[in-house]
């Protein structure tokens, strides 16, 4: 029997590369709001507040709902890690301590692209993010964008 020239470990962390680079070569992330939302663009600290529960205001003084997509999402994984650099059990571990104290919740969680993109569209406070191909103008107002 031959041997392959690559480790099992090798090849492992070739394939999990892969797989962490796929959600990145559909696109762009974009951060999604309703347009009559009156917010037109964002910066990354606000979108980082947003979504780490610091700060839930859009800059207009409206109260923002986030939505996010399940663990289970390529895109959940690549969102946090572009936002702020933490892998999705940095982020939970992050959120069990916050909920613990009673000081903020998580975003709530939606089955899909195509969930957020429905609550985003019929909620004036939402905001959540979804693949940039997918942020039909006439829908959503795409805030911010995460390469």
């Amino acid at each position: 029997m031959g041997r392959h020239p690559f480790s099992i470990r090798t090849r492992a962390a070739f394939f999990a590369a892969l797989l962490g680079l796929s959600p990145l070569a559909r696109g762009e992330l974009a951060v999604i709001v309703n347009p009559r939302s009156g917010v037109d663009r964002l910066t990354k600290s606000q979108v980082i507040n947003i979504f780490l529960g610091n700060h839930r205001e859009f800059p207009n003084g409206l109260r923002a709902k986030p939505f996010d997509l399940p663990a289970s999402d390529p895109d959940k994984g690549v969102f946090y890690r572009l936002l702020v650099n933490k892998d999705l059990s940095q982020i939970a571990a992050y959120w069990s301590r916050l909920v613990f104290s009673g000081n903020t919740s998580p975003p709530t969680q939606v089955d899909d692209t195509r969930q957020i993109i429905q609550t985003v569209e019929s909620n004036r406070n939402a905001i959540g993010y979804i693949d940039s191909q997918y942020a039909d103008p006439q829908r959503v107002q795409v805030v911010f964008t995460l390469p």
